[in-house]
């Protein structure tokens, strides 16, 4: 078995962004008197003028931090292992965790829900519908590469499909669920994205070490 390196190491920072995302989920309902998760999306406690805004932007920061580190290091990682479709799935995917966190930190909410100035346009019409686009064709490329390939990548393939099912959920449930649960169907789209983060770099910290190149 060959030695991990720093690079390998590096990426379980994916593990380390999801645990700094519910620390900023539950320490930013914390620091927002009145909010209800169950009923209120997850980017209301880093709007600017929430009460939660200092804190919750805070730990969103990092987590974006270590996200964005995590899937620069899976890509290093992924050079020359599995097909094209599975490493080009992959490198979108990083590319959306990076316009996330750049665009989510440049246009934050500028209160709960929408109103309508020129950041919540940005955040919601430019930085969400690209995020959210880039999601579903890095994932669907993940599936499809990950089918092709080493049954190890057969696995990674089940995860993004579970992951894919479940942004696709969140949409779908908010339309229907009353507004009382709209935080709940939210979260399943927001989440699935870091959990399958956290998978990737768990994938980039030990695959190689198998010598795939298929």
């Amino acid at each position: 078995m060959k030695e991990k390196t720093l690079t390998n190491w590096l990426c379980l920072s994916g593990i380390i962004s999801l645990m700094v995302y519910i620390l900023h989920t539950i320490i930013g309902a914390m620091h927002y008197p009145g909010y209800d998760w169950k009923s209120q999306a997850v980017s209301d406690l880093t709007a600017t003028s929430a009460p939660s805004f200092v804190v919750a932007s805070g730990l969103s920061s990092v987590h974006h931090l270590f996200a964005g580190l995590c899937v620069v290091m899976v890509c290093v990682v992924m050079q020359q292992k599995g097909n094209k479709v599975l490493r080009l799935g992959i490198y979108t995917f990083a590319l959306m965790i990076w316009i996330s966190a750049i665009g989510y930190t440049l246009f934050p909410l500028s209160e709960a829900g929408y109103a309508g100035t020129f950041q919540d346009i940005m955040h919601v019409y430019a930085v969400t519908i690209t995020v959210v686009l880039l999601s579903i064709v890095s994932i669907t490329l993940i599936i499809i590469g990950g089918l092709r390939g080493h049954k190890r990548f057969q696995t990674l393939s089940l995860w993004a499909g579970i992951t894919l099912l479940l942004m696709v959920a969140g949409p779908i449930g908010m339309a229907l669920v009353p507004i009382e649960y709209f935080g709940v169907m939210e979260r399943f789209s927001v989440f699935s994205v870091v959990v399958f983060t956290a998978v990737l770099g768990w994938y980039g910290f030990s695959v190689h070490t198998l010598d795939i190149n298929e």
